[in-house]
């Protein structure tokens, strides 16, 4: 039977010191670690909130791309044609003297509006007139004489039926007769053409418009091989328009020319922003310029205001035809990618669509759709450059009247 060994006092432990003790560490050593537990129990706890939160589980409303929207309308859209031109005199006149001179005097003022037939300029007169004189004299002269070679050719006549003078006699005399009346003819020829070069001491205006500054002061000596003249008169009323327009614009040009019917053409100013004059197309040229591939176009306008000066380039913007009843869109709407052209139409429930289209021609804003978007169909005309296909919008511009694309 077991029985325990007898206790050493010396060697016994006091299990009631040790045990408080012993306790004491562990309380010290586990306040020591709560900070760092308390943390750790903090961040789970932050990040099981964040999972498990309510808005965590619903994703974010997609934002709606504002933009600017207008409705595919139908109008008669006119059809242009424009193109840089010069205004071009009907007539540009170089006044030039007729006759060798000294000019007496001007008596026009520089950028005067002349009229046909207004004095100009005066050259001396006085050695035609003394020519005048002088041919005048020669005439009384043959003519004397001319009288009286016909009465003796009366006489010799006479007298060859009596068979008082010879036939030659009489042919001579008669041929006399005739040069006596060649001499009249010759001095009154030169009377005649002095008297024309005295019309011609005179200068006057041979058209009506607007005349240059002058080329010859009073005092010099002009005449008639001088190639500078005396001035220049540019016709201004009425007044013409030279324009080119492509080849390629030549048959529908010609196909209302040969239906008699009149193009209107407007002048507008380099910037294009003043109407200068309106008018109509004259004629066009016979032939192709080939270096460029254009053909010259005259329009002539009646410039009553003198808004177009000679030489002055303007924008000439001829009306071709009219479309009408065609749909259009602002151009604004209309995109280009590589796929070709397209529009962006907004649908019934705020979406976009992405639409090809086969445009036309474009008049100021506007663009004829020929195909792809019907009238009353919206589409996008600003903020299209953040869209795709499907994407939500808000209409800026949701005050105004229209129809959402069904």
């Amino acid at each position: 039977m077991y029985s325990p060994e007898p206790f050493d006092q010396d060697h016994k432990i006091d299990t009631g010191q040790l045990q408080p003790e012993s306790k004491k560490n562990d309380h010290r050593r586990f306040f020591r670690k709560t900070p760092i537990l308390l943390i750790i129990l903090a961040v789970l706890l932050l990040i099981i909130l964040i999972q498990h939160w309510p808005f965590g589980k619903h994703k974010a409303p997609t934002p709606r791309i504002p933009v600017v929207a207008e409705s595919a309308k139908k109008m008669d859209v006119p059809v242009y044609l424009s193109e840089l031109g010069t205004v071009t005199p009907v007539y540009t006149v170089t006044v030039r003297t007729q006759i060798n001179g000294q000019l007496l005097q001007v008596l026009y003022h520089e950028g005067q509006l002349v009229k046909k037939g207004d004095l100009l300029a005066e050259i001396d007169p006085r050695p035609y007139q003394a020519q005048l004189t002088q041919f005048e004299g020669q005439l009384k002269r043959d003519q004397a004489l001319l009288d009286n070679a016909n009465i003796d050719l009366k006489r010799y006549q006479i007298l060859w039926k009596q068979d008082s003078v010879a036939q030659q006699t009489l042919a001579t005399q008669a041929s006399l007769v005739k040069q006596y009346e060649g001499a009249v003819k010759i001095d009154e020829g030169q009377i005649q053409a002095t008297k024309v070069n005295l019309i011609y001491c005179e200068i006057t205006s041979p058209v009506d418009g607007r005349i240059g500054l002058r080329l010859v002061d009073p005092g010099n000596f002009v005449q008639t091989s001088d190639t500078t003249g005396i001035a220049v008169i540019a016709t201004l009323q009425p007044i013409t328009v030279i324009f080119s327009i492509p080849e390629d614009s030549i048959p529908d040009v010609l196909d209302q020319i040969n239906a008699g019917k009149a193009l209107t053409v407007k002048a507008y100013d380099r910037q294009q922003n003043k109407l200068l004059a309106t008018g109509s197309l004259l004629t066009i040229d016979n032939q192709i310029d080939t270096t460029t591939g254009m053909v010259k176009l005259r329009a002539q306008f009646e410039n009553k205001d003198n808004q177009l000066f000679p030489n002055q380039f303007v924008n000439a913007v001829l009306l071709v035809k009219t479309l009408n009843n065609v749909t259009v869109v602002s151009s604004a709407a209309v995109q280009n990618g590589a796929s070709g052209t397209f529009v962006y139409l907004i649908n019934k429930n705020q979406t976009v669509s992405i639409k090809p289209v086969v445009v036309g021609v474009t008049n100021g804003n506007n663009t004829v759709i020929k195909s792809g978007v019907t009238p009353g169909q919206l589409v996008v005309t600003q903020g299209a450059d953040k869209l795709t296909e499907g994407s939500l919008v808000s209409i800026a511009n949701a005050d105004k009247k229209r129809r959402v694309n069904t």
